[in-house]
């Protein structure tokens, strides 16, 4: 661990804060409505945190099966899952979580549980869920608590300007009732990524997806922004959607989800329970200023199961004498979707991704520059402490580059261009971002290089600039490359031996999205083939494997579909993004898998043909 990785960035906040346990009542009296419809007025939220420490997410993060998890909805991509695979009461992958621990007391909410890291309070089940315990010890109802709160390593799920995220789970609340349940305080949540950086709350922003109290089987839905106490935001109350019922959401898994969409205008926040939306935030509902800082930027998630507190105690209290103790919060998995702005569906394969890529320099070995072209949001490149600092990807051939997509860690760069260059030593700017904090950028380019940079020259924080994904688009130009290759096979037919299921289809390995996949059936051999639609000159094949991969396998032309000839073979596959030189004359092109790396079937992200 870096000493950075140790750093403490700002006070612990909680939603909460400072709110008097009378207001909080005259709220509930005044506001709370038990309906199935939206309410516009304030209502309280659960609580609010800041950071204490800022544990830096670990080199790799295991990438999680999206078939295990939903289908993204239609027009969305996968962007991150986790399906708590883990083994029966293990611990969270560090790599992806982090815990916070510590006494409720210091979240500033008035909780009273302590916050561990024992899998007595936060555990994998072994039947694919994650838990969440509270536990109570003595005769005290008011002390003895312990429970469990987790977030995300991450901070980099967001939308860009025209884009929209949706960030769901599939959750069971604590199967308890308001006799035995009084002071149970689950909570489904995202922070704003500045405040990781001393940005603070609320102005950092915070979306509560899913709040309930007391087991009153219902949910509470809010947005936090401005400044506290007061503000446009009616702080620290917040803008909240009212008590609206749930019911069942204490005895079974039910699907709570927030949109942040920015391809509307006003932006908009939708809540979303079991799929129907019960609540919606307008950005004109308050000033750009305090809509843009809390809104327009990523977010980490966090699941905590607090005990008592002021939201818990404006509603009758707790806990008491009937509280019963090991109540859980289950969650089944969480996901995060992404659809592009207008237009981005289009724009192909990130030429970035697989792709050699070096920096000027690397905070530790565990944030290498490879981290920002590894197609992984959950890991980032991070540089020096200093100015100027550049990252720099290697495509391999010349391309006519369209469109470039950075997504940004909370130290972002606040100013940086990006450049290209023939050669690796003389550079063209082709983009300039000035002063712009916004950690995820998305922008159209028009330039030609084998070499693209990231040169920054100022920084959003006193950390280094640090950076999640560096996506890049375009099109191999004239005479770049290998014999000026052109790709060949995007949006051709495609067929396949078998897929895992219609959400994996054959053609969604030739579509140019690398957000979609094909997935064969969990057997040996298997085959992925594309029509080019006629005779073409082939140089090369570019694999980009989901983690499901082959470890043997052969690439195989034909000039009539029927009589293969073999291009490439090998049986020591690693997977990733694999870029093979072919040489060949053919019409169709193949993968023929022979061996897996996991009890899955083959998976790949893309399969591309070049060549003339």
């Amino acid at each position: 661990m870096s000493i950075r990785d140790k750093r403490v960035r700002s006070p612990r906040h909680r939603r909460d804060g400072g709110l008097t346990v009378g207001l909080l009542v005259l709220s509930v009296i005044t506001a709370v409505t038990m309906t199935g419809s939206p309410s516009a007025a304030a209502q309280p939220a659960a609580a609010s945190p800041a950071r204490t420490a800022a544990v830096r997410p670990a080199a790799h993060t295991a990438a999680v099966r999206p078939s295990d998890v939903p289908a993204p909805p239609s027009g969305f991509s996968t962007t991150w899952s986790d399906d708590f695979s883990g083994a029966a009461n293990s611990g969270l992958d560090t790599g992806t979580w982090r815990y916070d621990t510590g006494a409720g007391s210091g979240f500033g909410t008035g909780e009273i549980e302590t916050m561990t890291d024992s899998t007595s309070n936060v555990y994998q089940d072994g039947s694919g869920h994650l838990v969440l315990k509270a536990l109570h010890t003595g005769t005290d109802p008011n002390s003895g608590w312990t429970s469990g709160r987790v977030e995300t390593q991450a901070d980099g799920f967001g939308a860009p300007a025209g884009g929209v995220v949706r960030m769901q789970a599939s959750i069971q609340q604590p199967n308890v009732t308001t006799a035995n349940g009084a002071g149970y305080w689950p909570a489904f949540w995202m922070l704003g990524s500045p405040l990781r950086v001393g940005v603070p709350w609320p102005g950092s922003g915070e979306v509560d997806t899913m709040e309930d109290i007391n087991g009153r089987s219902s949910v509470f839905g809010t947005l936090h922004c401005g400044v506290s106490p007061g503000g446009p935001c009616n702080e620290s109350t917040g803008i909240g959607s009212g008590e609206q019922a749930c019911t069942g959401c204490q005895t079974g898994y039910h699907t709570y989800a927030v949109e942040v969409d920015r391809s509307t205008s006003p932006e908009q926040i939708r809540w979303y329970l079991d799929g129907a939306n019960y609540f919606t935030v307008k950005s004109n509902q308050v000033d750009a200023t305090t809509w843009a800082n809390a809104v327009d930027h990523s977010f980490y998630i966090i699941f905590d199961l607090a005990m008592g507190g002021g939201f818990p105690a404006a509603f009758g209290g707790g806990p008491n004498a009937s509280t019963v103790s090991g109540g859980q919060m289950n969650v089944d998995y969480v996901a995060v979707y992404n659809k592009p702005p207008a237009g981005n569906s289009g724009l192909g394969a990130n030429i970035a991704q697989g792709k050699p890529t070096t920096a000027s320099s690397v905070e530790s070995a565990d944030f290498p520059a490879s981290n920002a072209t590894d197609g992984n949001i959950t890991t980032r490149w991070s540089s020096g402490f200093s100015d100027p600092q550049w990252l720099q990807v290697d495509l391999g051939q010349s391309y006519k580059l369209t469109h470039a997509t950075l997504t940004w860690e909370a130290a972002a760069a606040s100013a940086y261009q990006l450049q290209t260059s023939t050669d690796g030593t003389t550079w063209t700017t082709v983009y300039t971002n000035s002063n712009s904090p916004a950690d995820i950028q998305d922008t159209a380019l028009t330039g030609t290089g084998r070499y693209v940079r990231i040169y920054a020259t100022a920084r959003a924080s006193q950390w280094g600039d640090s950076l999640y994904e560096l996506a890049l688009y375009g099109s191999p130009s004239s005479g770049g490359g290998t014999g000026g290759s052109t790709l060949l096979s995007q949006g051709k037919t495609a067929t396949a031996s078998s897929q895992e299921n219609t959400s994996f289809p054959a053609s969604a390995a030739v579509d140019g999205d690398n957000g979609t996949r094909w997935s064969s059936a969990f057997t040996d051999p298997q085959w992925l083939e594309v029509d080019l639609g006629a005779t073409h000159t082939i140089s090369q094949v570019v694999l980009d494997w989901e983690t499901a991969y082959a470890t043997a396998f052969q690439i195989q032309t034909s000039t009539d579909g029927s009589t293969w000839n073999t291009a490439y073979s090998t049986t020591t596959g690693t997977g990733g993004d694999q870029t093979l030189p072919i040489s060949a004359s053919a019409r169709y092109v193949r993968m023929y898998g022979t061996a897996r790396n996991t009890q899955y079937g083959y998976s790949l992200w893309e399969f591309q043909v070049l060549g003339s």
